[in-house]
């Protein structure tokens, strides 16, 4: 479903053109039940992008602040690495980038975060398609999109609401296998991911967590 990216370096394409830095998708596994799935499209995935050497993805926590996280690339703790997906290229240089995404991660706070209307591939869609013009892959964050159209079929606790959305910690499959939200922080679990600030950009202080 994806293939390696190439061209870790930063480009100009000719003299005195602008230099571009590749800009990669890295898809995770929540649960074995992948392994069946994903020949059907399908899957229960965990993404993160990956642009400048660090990688940023979204999670859910209980606070009114940012749920944007960054971790070494192809590391997420708690997931499967399953491969990576190249996107395109962006301008952005690491400053820019830097202060770019501190200014996003405004929009994602943790108390924000629902499996089907806000995940950490709604994020990561954004997030490509602001840097390189182009979406990450539909079989990424399919189910989502399944169970936003089934909505009324889904459990109370996880459908859709109009004036608020929810924390979904656990998900619990047909057959009965389980899988614990991999996108949820615990605030007193302090070693792991690095929360990205809110408050002043260009900020460099960063709040370590890690998913529980």
């Amino acid at each position: 479903m994806g293939g390696a990216v190439s061209g870790g370096a930063a480009v100009g394409d000719a003299a005195g053109a602008t230099t571009t830095y590749p800009v990669a998708l890295n898809v995770y596994d929540l649960t074995p039940i992948n392994n069946y799935l994903h020949w059907c499209g399908l899957g229960i995935f965990h993404s993160a992008v990956e642009v400048h050497g660090s990688e940023y993805s979204f999670g859910a926590h209980d606070y009114p602040s940012s749920g944007v996280f960054e971790v070494e690339p192809k590391n997420c703790p708690g997931f499967i690495y399953r491969c990576t997906v190249y996107i395109g290229r962006t301008s952005m240089s690491p400053m820019e980038f830097r202060e770019f995404i501190q200014r996003m991660a405004s929009e994602y706070h943790g108390d924000t975060y629902h499996l089907i209307s806000k995940n950490c591939n709604h994020f990561t869609d954004d997030l490509s398609t602001r840097l390189t013009g182009k979406p990450i892959p539909g079989w990424v964050n399919r189910l989502a999109r399944l169970g936003a159209f089934c909505n009324c079929l889904l459990p109370e606790s996880m459908r859709l609401e109009s004036t608020e959305t929810k924390n979904l910690a656990d998900c619990r499959f047909s057959d009965d296998s389980r899988t614990t939200s991999n996108d949820n922080f615990d605030e007193d679990d302090l070693e792991e991911k690095h929360l990205l600030p809110t408050s002043s950009v260009g900020e460099d202080a960063i709040v370590k967590e890690v998913h529980r």
